[in-house]
This record gives C-alpha cells, structure tokens and sequence, in this order.
C-alpha cells in the first residue's frame, strides 16, 4: 500500500498531473471517472492568491468526489509561499503540492517552478515555509535539473525528505529540454535505489501506453505513475494501465458512445464551473482528441469550435454518434 503520511492510495497509484489551461473540475471529473488515483489542480501563482486575484482563487475549486486531491502551488518568495499556504490550509485538500518543475518562460522568470532547481537553499527555504505554515502533508513535483550540468535531483530528494516533504513526483527531464526529446528515468530509478529514501516517487514523463507504464514501474521501481499529456481527451488510459498491470490484458478502446459521454460530462461540467462563454471557449482544445480516430471528421471538428451556442454544439455531438455509430474507431 503506497500512502502519503496518512492518506492510503492503493497498491500502485496513477496520479493525474498538474497542468496549466487544463486540469481544471470539470477534466478532472472524467479522470476521476476512469481510474486516476490523485489528482491535482492547476497550479496556482502563490502572489495571485495573496493578492485574491480571481482567477488564482477559482483554481482551489475543489469537490469531495475528487478526493483525495492537492492543491499545487509555485513562487519563488518565502513570505508569499506560506501565506499562501495558510490560505490552501482552509480550502481542505488532501495535501498541498509544490511546482518546481514548470518550465514556461513567465514562471522561470520570476524565480519559480523550476528556476528554484537552480538554488536548492532557496528550494529548502520555500519548502520549509510552506511546511511550517500548514497541517496538510507538503510535496513537491519538479524535474531532474536545470540542465544536463546540473541534474541534482537525487540530492534535491533527500533534502526535500530530511525536511519533511511527505512525496515526490519527478518528471525525467531537465528544465532546459522543456518537453523536448525522450524523458530520461534513469536518476529517479536511482532514487528509488538509495536506501535512504522511504518516501514515496513518482515518476512523470511519457508514459502514454498501458505497455510503457508496466514495463517502466519494473525496470525503475517507482511507487506510482503520474500521466499528463496522455490523458488529456483520453481519461480511459488510468482505466488500461490498470487493467493491463493487474492481468496483463489490453482492454479495448473506449466506444463511440464513451467517447461521446465523457466529452459531453466534460463539456457541461466546463459551463457549470465557469459559466457558458467561457466554458464553450475553453472546451474547444478537448474536440480533437476526444474524436480522434473517426475518419473525415474535420467537419464536425471545426463546426465544434465555431459554435458559440451550448444547445447547438449538444446538436452536433449527436451528429457525431449518429453519423459514425456503426464505425470502427482507428486508433
């Protein structure tokens, strides 16, 4: 049983990633659906939240069902970073994680996500204050370096650990690679090794098959598996990494019609939590890959993004299911 200080997750937990833009309720709700184990928000800027910026405080939305959750937060300010953890503190997640791994230009720059790999007595100052500032379990996610000079992950862990920090979820690649090239694991296979470390480690990066997340919890030994970009219009990869780990067997594709009811739970979840313009708007990104598969579906795809009425677009789905019921999906 992997368990992070008191909150039990299973024998081998599948963890949905924090992703900006995406891991919002309503695409954690159909992740929640088909298997994921934990899930996080979007990260929050700790310096929006202090300031009660709207947008930095709709992102600590979060629901019983999605439960256990963490709220993730970045900066690179010491004071910031524990106010901001008292304000999750009252929110009552399940843990409150840490970006110092995102690579975007405009958090690097302002000292944050993994700027901080670049200092890691910063990273123990920012951590410590977040610590001390909280009763939920702190972890953290980030990479393995700032660059292939200075891939200092495995001190990094047992610093984070010697602290406190209850879990870490490392993404295997450097900062410099942003998503670039294959994700490395070798080093978070290594951590797993060090008999030092008895914290849980999740491995993070590239993991889109049932094959691939099998064949990589046996070679590095990591507690669980965290899944980004593979899940996104594609919930039903925590369902066949499960399924596949326990039997050995591949589950078939989801259907047209799951397909087609996970993408409307999604959308209607979208304009419930942030109100229909924008809910409508920001669904558009999910069509194509919730469609993939279906031949000459460039129509219906574009009619998707262009429409700006909720009823129409329900119109268009069931188009879509009716149109190409009787059709084998291409994966």
């Amino acid at each position: 049983m992997v368990k992070i200080d008191n909150i039990e997750l299973g024998e081998f937990p599948l963890l949905l990633a924090p992703m900006e833009d995406v891991s919002d309720p309503p695409f954690r709700a159909v992740c929640k659906d088909y298997g994921a184990d934990l899930m996080y928000t979007e990260f929050i800027s700790s310096e929006g939240l202090i300031r009660d910026a709207m947008k930095s405080r709709q992102k600590l939305d979060i629901f019983d069902y999605e439960k256990p959750i963490g709220i993730q937060i970045f900066g690179g300010d010491e004071e910031a970073m524990a106010l901001s953890a008292k304000i999750v503190d009252t929110t009552n997640p399940d843990l409150l994680d840490i970006n110092f791994g995102c690579p975007v230009k405009k958090v690097v720059c302002k000292g944050a996500g993994a700027a901080v790999l670049k200092d890691i007595e910063l990273m123990v100052r920012l951590t410590k204050a977040c610590i001390r500032s909280t009763t939920l379990p702190v972890t953290i996610k980030t990479r393995l370096g700032w660059d292939n000079n200075t891939r200092n992950i495995e001190e990094v862990a047992e610093r984070m650990q010697d602290i406190g920090v209850k879990a870490i979820s490392i993404h295997g690649r450097t900062r410099q690679q942003l998503y670039k090239g294959e994700a490395d694991w070798t080093l978070i296979g290594k951590i797993k090794e060090n008999p030092r470390i008895h914290i849980p480690i999740f491995g993070n990066g590239d993991i889109d098959t049932p094959e691939k997340a099998l064949e990589y919890k046996n070679r590095y030994g990591v507690d669980g598996i965290m899944i980004g970009r593979a899940a996104i219009g594609y919930p039903w990869i925590f369902r066949e990494i499960k399924h596949f780990i326990n039997t050995g067997e591949t589950l078939p594709a989801p259907t047209l019609a799951e397909r087609l009811q996970a993408c409307r739970k999604h959308l209607y979840g979208s304009v419930n939590w942030k109100g229909e313009k924008l809910g409508i708007l920001e669904m558009r990104r999910h069509y194509a890959s919730y469609l993939k598969g279906l031949s000459h579906v460039k129509e219906y795809r574009t009619r998707l993004v262009m429409t700006e009425n909720l009823v129409e677009i329900g119109d268009i789905l069931n188009e879509v299911e009716e149109h190409y019921s009787r059709e084998v999906i291409i994966e």
